[in-house]
């Protein structure tokens, strides 16, 4: 993953990008639209290793950021220009719609009994202020891992791929059932559109954007290497 490396005119890194998400929100909805199927502990696992095989596959054509939020976070740390973030978020969320649509196809409709397609939701008694906060926790470890693991890089080398899968897998044991640990407005913003089940739909993008925010401020200003 090199987010300081300057994309502006190379289409290649805006259509890993797409197809990152897309995978990402493919993988990760579909796992949860399968219901008794999946596990928690399965839809944990489908949206980690979705995220590590992509980081694989395309890490080195666009970083594979794959999220707003881990965009967001590298440009207010100072690693990837304002016009290039922009540039990287819309592929985002078009991978991400698509992934949605693709969903809709396999599954024929969107209901609560497949989930709305996978679509983060809030879990029972749980309100839109604790909805956030979570989000904000679980998408700043998210972004966290991705500064010390690959921008970094002091930790995770070449298991680069496997730190951030499992950060995600992790998040999702603990968040799943409260918010649907999203961590990611793309990966939300997909299944949501294509089921037309947009409640809360603000939750998904204030959480993890100030959870990337946060960890964006933080760790280049306390933890990274001075080269």
């Amino acid at each position: 993953m090199e987010p300081t490396v300057d994309f502006s005119t190379n289409y290649k890194a805006y259509l890993a990008e797409l197809i990152g998400t897309f995978a990402l929100t493919f993988i990760g909805g579909g796992s949860i639209a399968a219901g008794d199927a999946n596990s928690l502990t399965g839809i944990a696992l489908a949206h980690g290793l979705a995220i590590m095989t992509m980081i694989y596959a395309l890490g080195h054509i666009s970083g594979i950021h794959i999220n707003p939020a881990v965009t967001v976070s590298l440009l207010v740390g100072g690693k990837i220009r304002l016009g290039n973030a922009l540039a990287y978020i819309i592929p985002q969320l078009i991978g991400a719609i698509l992934a949605g649509f693709a969903l809709l196809f396999v599954y024929n409709t969107a209901s609560p009994a497949n989930d709305f397609l996978g679509t983060p939701r809030l879990g029972p008694n749980v309100g839109v202020l604790t909805g956030i906060i979570v989000e904000i926790i679980l998408t700043f470890f998210l972004t966290l891992t991705v500064w010390g693991a690959a921008v970094d890089g002091r930790t995770a080398g070449p298991a680069v791929g496997l730190a951030i899968g499992m950060v995600v897998a992790m998040d999702i044991l603990m968040g799943g059932p409260i918010t649907g640990a999203a961590m990611n407005p793309a990966r939300a913003l997909g299944p949501a559109i294509a089921s037309g089940h947009l409640d809360n739909w603000y939750v998904y993008w204030v959480g993890p954007i100030l959870g990337g925010v946060i960890a964006g401020l933080l760790y280049p200003g306390l933890f990274l290497r001075k080269i």
